[in-house]
């Protein structure tokens, strides 16, 4: 295990083969304190990552391997790029081994089980861990993270929202009205994970736009239980996800209703000081309309705030990279953190454009 004099983390991932996976692979194959142990698959096992992710060759030297012979409890932390229900099937047993665990899937988000039972369709096998495990929005568990043993990577959209609504409702704050907010959200098609379905096919996605899951999403219930801790009462939030036929990005248009008592306030000021000073965090100023391509294969989150005619209606625009500030990036974010490195370290990317 790590020590304080040990200059490199040992990192294991768990199910390497996907869109998460690959970009754990790449940030943390340039971070310069990580040093990458394992990485599972049960079947690509013997095959090496570089032959299947031709851009990390010269970079990751790893082969895959199963989870039984890979040596995941000798690592200082282990990521789950898996589906729902694989971390915490082995959290225990790692814990006990004094690895450290970063979950991207939801095993370690919803603090109330029967949520997590209605929504994912299996039971929690280690309620006694969700307890002790922390929600890794740097932005809002900073102090808590950085003490944390198990990290429930938190999903992409209630990322945006979650961030797009804090300074709004944190601290008992009245300025808008909580109980008809609209989130109106779109993800590339990376969002649905790199397995073969129908709706993410090229002929189907391409030059097509879509809502989905307008009855019910997994992140719904996600998104209100992270807004109620912060606002200290319940809320009412109408989420309606969308699919756009790009690779990645993700954009959440939040509208609020301005209370009568807060039409004096200056929401451009309280938004820039609410994030004064995060690495990751851009308030954009007044008036900017962010997009998409300004935080691709980057970590920042850009957020701009409006106010139509300025009338009593809210509107904040939130852009990031699904895959990661949305995913992976933040992954690596909680980790920094979770060691005791500046939080910035190895996620100094500039996007990429065009």
């Amino acid at each position: 295990m790590m020590t304080a004099a040990s200059p490199r983390i040992k990192a294991g991932i768990v199910g390497g083969t996907g869109y998460t996976g690959v970009e754990l692979l790449r940030l943390l194959s340039q971070h310069p304190n990580v040093e990458l142990t394992a990485i599972t698959s049960r079947k690509e096992d013997g095959m090496p990552v570089a032959d299947m992710f031709p851009n990390l060759r010269g970079r990751v030297d790893l082969r895959f391997q199963t989870p039984d012979s890979a040596a995941l409890d000798q690592c200082d932390v282990v990521f789950f790029a898996t589906p729902h229900g694989v971390a915490m099937s082995q959290a225990r047993e790692l814990l006990g081994h004094g690895v450290r665990l970063i979950d991207l899937a939801a095993d370690f988000r919803l603090r109330d089980t029967q949520v997590f039972e209605k929504w994912y369709k299996m039971p929690h096998s280690c309620p006694d861990i969700l307890e002790e495990s922390v929600y890794g929005l740097v932005e809002i568990n900073r102090e808590r993270i950085a003490g944390a043993r198990v990290i429930g990577n938190p999903g992409c959209y209630p990322t945006t929202v979650i961030l797009g609504l804090t300074p709004l409702i944190e601290g008992g704050k009245h300025l808008v009205d909580t109980t008809h907010i609209i989130a109106d959200c779109k993800s590339g098609t990376s969002g649905a994970g790199r397995k073969a379905e129908v709706g993410t096919l090229y002929s189907e996605a391409g030059d097509n736009f879509k809502a989905y899951g307008v009855a019910g999403h997994r992140h719904h219930p996600e998104i209100l239980e992270q807004l109620k801790h912060i606002a200290g009462e319940a809320l009412g939030v109408t989420f309606v996800p969308h699919l756009v036929p790009m690779i990645r990005g993700m954009f959440s248009t939040i509208y609020a209703r301005i209370l009568p008592e807060a039409l004096d306030t200056d929401f451009q000021a309280l938004f820039e000081q609410r994030y004064a000073g995060e690495a990751f965090i851009d308030v954009m100023p007044a008036g900017s309309l962010p997009e998409t391509r300004s935080v691709r294969a980057s970590n920042h989150l850009r957020i701009a705030v409006h106010r139509p005619g300025g009338g009593d209606q809210l509107v904040v625009l939130v852009i990031q990279d699904n895959l990661v500030k949305g995913a992976s990036g933040q992954a690596v974010q909680n980790m920094n953190l979770m060691f005791g490195l500046p939080e910035s370290t190895g996620l100094d990317h500039v996007a990429v454009l065009p």
